[in-house]
């Protein structure tokens, strides 16, 4: 009878309903002072209540917050004392969850609605099998909960350059590793003569998904989840930002030292089995890499180097150049503005990253960026999956330009 009772306790856990939105809101703030610069950043580090969307780095800039019904008159109360300008973006964020996913998806894999992690993964498979020459499918690690980490390898021969594609290091930004597939599709099965180009002219070293166990939380557990799963020696907050993990300028700005705040950056570079792991695999091929690339939503932002400081790197214009062509290939398609510049003074001051890391860590390695996928706050993080096409295809043609652009600068 006991073990039935425990089979029963637990079965409960398992089926237990995901967290809630009703209500809560989303509102645009604007920081014009240092006054409230720091009150946002100590909210953003002592009250749970709230959930930054973009962390408070830097005067001037723009941020969205996540606020529950219970705070709205506690949070009307801050913003006029501190007189901080504020925009509702949305009013009711679990309305947006709930049409974010079709209620009937298709049966075979595709690009009208998000998957769990096996399915992408079962999806990848039958990939390697399609294109046995092209594709080779490492497991490179593991999580902390135990899922396999992931990196795709395309290839046409030898001797190409290579490009790294990491998706899904966040684990609510489901568009990131949708749009990655669509991506991997491209490569292999597009007729384009320009995607075709890009494909078999460059080594593609792709990670569908970083952060699997975060992903696997915000399917059945909690939408808004970003960090790992890990818990955090002597907190009962769990989990790290992976993307302030990389060892390079760690905790040097835009990072937190607290385990309860979204950008923690976890006890040491490289805590995280996630990160630790893929590191260790691109490590032992990085003499074969010459661009990193990660996907991360929202703002619609493509970002260069530093993250850690607004001093320009040394080939800032060039990486500017890149950017610019990207752009125009993007907007291109459906006149979708991105805004292009390096990641500090562009969007906030954010250290540990793995762009930066990569770039800064290896001098061969002298183009790297961050894009913000869609939107710019209607939706945030819970872009509709009826824009995962539309996303991925204005992707590929940046990723053209990218290359395209890189190529004729000497970089690949």
């Amino acid at each position: 009878m006991k073990i039935a009772i425990v089979l029963v306790a637990i079965l409960a856990v398992c089926v237990a309903d995901p967290a809630r939105f009703d209500n809560y809101r989303v509102y645009k703030l604007n920081v014009v002072n240092e006054e409230q610069l720091q009150a946002l950043q100590l909210m953003e580090d002592k009250d749970g209540n709230y959930q930054f969307w973009d962390y408070p780095a830097t005067i001037g800039q723009d941020l969205d917050i996540l606020v529950p019904p219970h705070k709205f008159n506690d949070f009307d109360e801050f913003t006029s004392k501190l007189e901080i300008p504020k925009e509702l973006k949305v009013e009711n964020v679990q309305e947006l969850i709930d049409q974010e996913n079709p209620l009937v998806r298709p049966r075979a894999f595709g690009w009208t609605a998000y998957y769990r992690v096996n399915e992408i993964y079962e999806w990848l498979d039958h990939m390697e099998a399609e294109f046995p020459n092209q594709v080779t499918i490492d497991t490179v690690g593991q999580s902390y909960e135990g899922r396999p980490i992931k990196v795709v390898k395309i290839s046409y021969g030898p001797g190409r350059p290579g490009i790294v594609i990491e998706a899904h290091i966040h684990a609510r930004e489901w568009i990131s590793s949708a749009t990655v597939t669509y991506v991997i599709n491209e490569l292999l099965r597009s007729n384009d003569p320009e995607v075709r180009n890009m494909a078999e002219s460059i080594d593609w070293y792709i990670i569908p998904i970083m952060n699997p166990d975060g992903v696997e939380f915000t399917k059945d557990s909690n939408r808004m989840w970003r960090k790992t799963r890990r818990p955090n020696a002597g907190s009962t907050c769990v989990g790290t930002d992976a993307n302030r993990n990389y060892a390079y300028n760690f905790l040097q700005g835009g990072a937190s030292t607290n385990p309860c705040s979204e950008t923690y950056a976890g006890p040491n570079a490289f805590s995280e089995s996630e990160t630790n792991s893929v590191n260790n695999y691109l490590t032992n091929i990085i003499n074969n890499i010459n661009v990193y690339v990660s996907f991360h939503s929202y703002g619609q932002l493509l970002l260069s180097p530093w993250g850690h400081t607004t001093t320009a790197t040394s080939n800032a214009a060039d990486l500017m150049a890149i950017a610019i062509a990207t752009r125009e290939r993007i907007r291109g398609v459906y006149g979708t503005p991105y805004t292009v510049g390096p990641t500090a003074s562009t969007l906030y001051v954010a250290s540990g990253t793995s762009h930066d890391h990569y770039y800064g860590q290896y001098s061969h390695i002298n183009v790297a960026y961050t894009f913000e996928f869609r939107d710019t706050g209607n939706y945030g993080f819970i872009l509709p999956a009826s824009q995962i096409i539309p996303n991925s295809i204005e992707t590929v043609q940046g990723l053209i330009g990218l290359t395209t652009e890189a190529r004729t600068l000497g970089y690949l």
